[in-house]
């Protein structure tokens, strides 16, 4: 039975809103009324409009999970299923119990599926933007086996720790861009406004200002009279730049060039990796066939020259390489990887060696990017001392000579 979504007026002239289940939107309607209410607008809940709010409204379709609440909602759904509550009985508590009208209403449709007989895989299916492929995939594959509950666990595990990941990296490069940011605006403001104030005191002398303070008195000129072309210039090169990487071989050359930098190459390679890995770790424990766990996987990687040769290796086992083998003629790929699957498929236990695999690879990256993150902090602090100290060297220097003219 299909789960709706309405909006009514009570006796005394007030919106209230709600979901309710219903053989179609005209019952829907007959059942709001039974509750002396009127009815103003009804929409089927993964309709395009179940969101939207009345015609006319103006209000856009929001997402109802975000990845940390994501993480907790298949926490919470998968304690339920493991305590023994059925899987609509346990959505509806999660929708009786959620403070979000569209999770709320997201979790009354999918209880409304699989009340109609759906398979949970399938309805999550139904919401790509909620849910990705590689999400269905892993339920799908737990719903075969028997073991709903445990693969949620597992699920909101590798969820868990991705947020973990991307939370320290973020961490990690948060320091670096405060200090640029705030370095770059205080130089903007000595440029632009204290040196043109200085450089007044010395207009009407005749003698020759130090190379130090002519040369700044010339960047601050240029700032001044082009710093928003220069701006400008900036911001066009890096749209112009976006809008060329829209275009699949530049995008495969540059993330391929990407991987070729000295630090930031080898993080981009190993994060990916570590993605990769804990998906395949992820699907092939729920029973996901090999073929098909690459292919998610895959889909995975934000860099297309490794998405590339994720789906070379698919081709490869495809026509019955192994899949270390695979792997391992992939360069791009860390060497770590394909020697951890070859052990797994040597030993019968691929799941677990691509977790830890995965595990490995996760912790050097926190390693790699707090180590440069520490190496950058100082750096960045210097280079703003040594810009600071010419400004003022540029500024005192032709005091010090007017005073030595004067004596």
């Amino acid at each position: 039975m299909p789960a709706y979504s309405f909006i009514a007026l009570d006796s005394q002239g007030k919106t209230c809103k709600g979901t309710l289940e219903a053989d179609s939107a005209r019952s829907a309607r007959s059942l709001i009324r039974a509750q002396a209410l009127v009815p103003l607008h009804v929409d089927a809940l993964g309709s395009p409009g179940a969101d939207a709010g009345a015609p006319g409204s103006g209000r856009r379709r929001t997402r109802a999970f975000g990845s940390t609440a994501l993480a907790i909602w298949t926490r919470q759904l998968a304690g339920l299923v493991r305590a023994g509550l059925p899987l609509e009985r346990a959505l509806g508590a999660l929708a009786d119990e959620s403070d979000s009208e569209a999770r709320r209403n997201l979790n009354a449709a999918l209880r409304a599926d699989v009340n109609a007989g759906s398979d949970f895989g399938t309805a999550l299916a139904r919401y790509p933007q909620e849910f990705a492929r590689v999400y269905v995939a892993v339920v799908a594959a737990g719903e075969q086996s028997g073991d709903l509950g445990l693969v949620l666990e597992r699920l909101a595990d590798d969820l868990e720790e991705r947020q973990v990941l991307q939370s320290k990296l973020l961490g990690a490069a948060l320091y670096p861009l405060i200090v640029s940011l705030v370095a770059l605006c205080i130089v903007l403001f000595l440029m632009t406004y204290v040196v043109p104030q200085v450089a007044t005191v010395f207009t009407g002398t005749r003698h020759s200002l130090p190379f130090l303070t002519l040369a700044l008195l010339a960047i601050s000129d240029f700032v001044r009279s082009y710093g928003w072309m220069l701006a400008l210039l900036l911001l066009g090169a890096g749209m112009a730049l976006r809008l060329a990487l829209r275009s699949a071989a530049l995008r495969l050359r540059f993330d391929a060039a990407w991987l070729t930098l000295p630090l930031v190459g080898r993080l981009s390679r190993d994060y990916n990796a570590a993605r990769f890995a804990s998906t395949l770790a992820l699907l092939s424990a729920a029973g996901v066939p090999i073929l098909r766990a690459l292919q998610a996987g895959s889909e995975t990687l934000n860099n297309s020259a490794l998405r590339r040769d994720a789906l070379d290796a698919l081709a490869l086992v495809r026509e019955g390489a192994p899949l270390a083998a695979a792997l391992a003629q992939k360069k791009r790929f860390p060497g770590l990887l394909s020697m951890f699957v070859r052990l797994g498929e040597q030993t019968g236990q691929l799941p677990e060696m691509l977790e830890r695999v995965a595990r490995q690879l996760g912790n050097a990256v926190q390693r790699r990017a707090m180590a440069l993150a520490t190496v950058l902090e100082p750096l960045l602090i210097v280079f703003m001392g040594l810009v600071v100290m010419l400004i003022v060297l540029a500024v005192l220097l032709p005091i010090i000579e007017l005073n030595q003219w004067v004596r």
